[in-house]
């Protein structure tokens, strides 16, 4: 009997009891259904989260931060002794320890290390829109985050320019009609120097920015020539300079790949922390597959119960044709021909409940992404909570298809073992 033969044999032998093989396919398609809807959120939002993060820059970049402690800041074993050697004469910004530019120069130093760029926070007061109405700004995004910004209209700032941008949510307030029509409006940015004199900077709306759930593009985000005036602003009027304060710093790595461990520990040594996009990535990632695990926990379960029911079915179908065993044996197909028939019963049913509960996941992962995605969740930047991995669509068949060959093993043992002389007299 050739391959070919075989399955269709299996085929027809399966629909035999209709309902039987019904109700033991749909146990199938429902672990099949669960497995590929969980495993599509897994990826999907992975894939989120990794567009989102690596929105702030490349593989080949240190995001370095102080890791010195906040002074005053409550630890398990008392205060912390201050050391003017160690403290570098950072700042501390938001509860933050900063970063000065003594450790700017430290992270320059490092061997592997070819640029340092220090960002820097700008905390401006207001925004004026062109018929002099004045919104207030908590604060204003970092032109570091540009490539974590998605835009409803117009470009992102040009470096050289006194541009910005501004969130969807403020082209209303700002007189415009739609996104498009902000873009190209004259505002200022009111902000206060160290003594409190506040001054205004002239900017130019060079693009409207939706807002991610990572924050980037919630608030208006100027260019770097403007951040820097901003800045030099916002540290002056002080009668001494004041010390240069840094949030972090962004190092450029010539091979991340080999000094990256290395660089990490100088950094350590010098109380900074190292951290690669990987890095950043890898603990919200491993949050997101663990519960994607624990659903599909419940699908393998499904699948498991499925698999009892291919076994009682198998069985069954035994018992039933076990006068037909007997006359194939007779008639000289082999213990093996016998084994592969009621096996290839077997994977018959995973592969129909496979396709089917494949089928139904993708289809309803696709279409409550895109009703979530233009619905209620529309105002989430670049936003995907399901994604179609055709690897992983194939590994969730083989996973079933190699369970219900295992599940139909005991009987297509069973129905390979009988001797023929005692199935033929069977009544």
């Amino acid at each position: 009997m050739r391959s070919i033969d075989v399955a269709g044999t299996a085929l027809s032998n399966t629909l035999r009891s209709k309902l039987r093989t019904f109700l033991t396919v749909v146990a199938i398609v429902i672990g099949a259904f669960t497995l590929t809807l969980t495993s599509g959120l897994g990826a999907g939002v992975n894939q989120y989260v990794t567009k989102m993060v690596s929105g702030f820059g490349d593989s080949n970049q240190l995001y370095v931060m102080s890791a010195s402690p906040v002074a005053g800041a409550p630890t398990g074993d008392g205060p912390v002794e201050y050391d003017p050697e160690t403290s570098g004469g950072g700042a501390s910004m938001m509860g933050a320890s900063t970063l000065s530019d003594e450790d700017i120069e430290t992270i320059a130093s490092i061997d592997g290390i070819t640029d340092v760029e220090p960002v820097v926070f700008v905390n401006a007061s207001y925004l004026e829109a062109p018929d002099g109405d004045q919104y207030a700004v908590d604060s204003l995004g970092m032109p570091s985050e540009a490539a974590a910004v998605e835009l409803a209209a117009g470009e992102l700032p040009a470096p050289d320019t006194a541009e910005i941008t501004v969130p969807e949510s403020w082209v209303e307030a700002l007189g415009a009609g739609s996104a498009d029509d902000a873009v190209g409006l004259d505002v200022r940015v009111g902000i206060a120097n160290a003594v409190g004199e506040m001054e205004e900077f002239a900017a130019t709306v060079s693009g409207v920015s939706l807002q991610a759930v990572s924050g980037a593009g919630g608030a208006p985000m100027p260019s770097q020539s403007l951040n820097d005036d901003l800045y030099e602003y916002q540290n002056s009027g002080l009668a001494v300079d004041r010390p240069e304060s840094y949030i972090q710093a962004v190092a450029d790595v010539e091979d991340l790949a080999a000094d990256g461990e290395r660089i990490k520990q100088e950094l350590t040594e010098h109380q900074m922390l190292g951290l690669t996009l990987e890095d950043q990535l890898g603990a919200i990632q491993g949050v997101i597959n663990a519960v994607t695990w624990v659903l599909n926990g419940f699908a393998l379960i499904a699948l498991l119960a499925a698999s009892f029911g291919i076994v009682n079915t198998l069985l069954m179908s035994v018992q039933e044709r076990t006068r037909e065993i007997g006359l194939m044996k007779a008639l000289g197909m082999s213990g093996g021909r016998v084994f592969g028939l009621f096996s290839s019963e077997a994977v018959m049913i995973g592969l129909m409940g496979s396709v089917i509960g494949i089928g139904l996941g993708v289809a309803t992962g696709v279409v409550g992404n895109q009703l979530l995605v233009t619905g209620p969740l529309k105002d989430v930047a670049g936003l995907s909570l399901y994604a179609v991995d055709p690897l992983g669509l194939l590994l969730i068949a083989l996973l079933i298809l190699a369970i219900a060959f295992l599940a139909g093993t005991l009987p297509a043992l069973r129905a390979a073992k009988k001797d023929p002389i005692e199935a033929l007299r069977y009544e």
